[in-house]
């Protein structure tokens, strides 16, 4: 089993790749409670002209087409920003036990930021959460990202 850093390492991978892709670089990586990655991605709303096409979406259905169960109960997502409240729905419903989140979404973060969809005892499942994991690379990811399609300079 490799080490939450990793996991977080390989979304930041993901994450780039969206990024050339012309894409809002987000990550996605769901690990099996034995520590072996089922799926990755990055955010491909662009590409498939899919608004519900974000990293995190992406990954629980390959995972779920690939397990042939949309439940998917003792993983754990990795994903480079705070989920937005669809896919912070979405890992309810799939029964992801764990999320690990890099860079917090203060403007539309579903889990800590703005709602605390995964902590409403309201709801039939509760998500264990924890941020902060890699969230400088995460957000000068996307800060760079924004700044060059403003035209502005890349940080280095």
């Amino acid at each position: 089993m490799d080490s939450p850093a990793h996991y977080m390492e390989v979304a930041l991978g993901e994450a780039q790749l969206a990024a050339e892709r012309g894409e809002v670089p987000i990550g996605a990586v769901l690990v099996d409670a034995a520590g072996q990655i089922i799926a990755q991605n990055g955010n491909r709303t662009i590409e498939l002209c899919d608004p519900g096409a974000h990293a995190e979406m992406l990954v629980l259905r390959q995972a779920g087409r690939l397990l042939g169960n949309y439940r998917l109960p003792g993983t754990t997502l990795y994903v480079t920003l705070e989920p937005c409240v669809m896919c912070a729905g979405a890992l309810v419903h799939a029964r992801v036990s764990h999320l690990v989140y890099g860079a917090i979404d203060p403007k539309a973060g579903g889990v800590v930021s703005l709602f605390q969809v995964g902590q409403d005892t309201r709801l039939n499942h509760l998500l264990a959460v924890e941020g902060g994991l890699l969230a400088e690379e995460s957000a000068i990811l996307l800060k760079d990202f924004f700044r060059q399609r403003r035209g502005g300079t890349v940080a280095k």
